[in-house]
């Protein structure tokens, strides 16, 4: 399976997003919630339909940058928060984009990788975080019994991941998951250097 930008316009095209929660992740709420600074630089690659995005833009974050490889999420983002800041909407590849950022919030990116590109997902992060900045989000903490997207794993392997690039790892349970996901997700933050 090719997971290219043609995968994902198809996915989207048929509404076949079964990731899509909805509505912004309570776990990544409660995270930016304890962030003061407005100011901030936020990234939310594999973005999808940008809920999180929204809730913060309503929040009065104004550095938020939305990054997904297919254009169709995107364009009815910008239906749905016209006033959203066009450039800072990115349709590209994640391990192409440049740029530089206080947070990076992961929900649902991973998983949807092919396991061959988890070492470079976790490089690449770090390249885009800014000294001392932190990449927070949530992992599936299960592995699935049909082939992915999404791909599954667990502590152990996620540890044994991230551990090498980034000098603070945490990875814990998930206590504000969505009851279907209760119980199968981690929370984690890795903070660079």
């Amino acid at each position: 399976m090719n997971l290219d930008r043609k995968y994902w316009d198809s996915r989207y095209a048929e509404q076949n997003t079964g990731w899509d929660l909805g509505q912004p992740s309570p776990a990544l709420c409660a995270f930016m919630d304890s962030i003061t600074d407005t100011h901030v630089s936020v990234l939310i690659p594999g973005c999808g339909n940008a809920h999180e995005a929204a809730y913060l833009h309503a929040k009065g974050f104004d550095q938020v940058h939305l990054l997904d490889i297919s254009p169709l999420p995107l364009k009815q983002f910008m239906q749905r928060i016209p006033d959203f800041p066009k450039e800072h909407i990115h349709c590209d590849d994640f391990f192409q984009h440049l740029g530089s950022y206080d947070f990076i919030l992961e929900q649902t990116f991973f998983c949807a990788l092919d396991p061959s590109l988890r070492v470079p997902y976790a490089q690449h992060m770090k390249h885009l975080l800014k000294p001392g900045g932190k990449l927070a989000g949530l992992l599936f903490a299960t592995r699935f019994d049909t082939p992915g997207p999404p791909f599954g794993g667990d502590e152990a392997e996620y540890r044994n991941l991230f551990a090498p690039v980034f000098p603070s790892v945490l990875l814990e349970p998930c206590t504000a998951s969505i009851p279907a996901r209760s119980g199968r997700e981690l929370w984690m933050e890795c903070q660079r250097d």
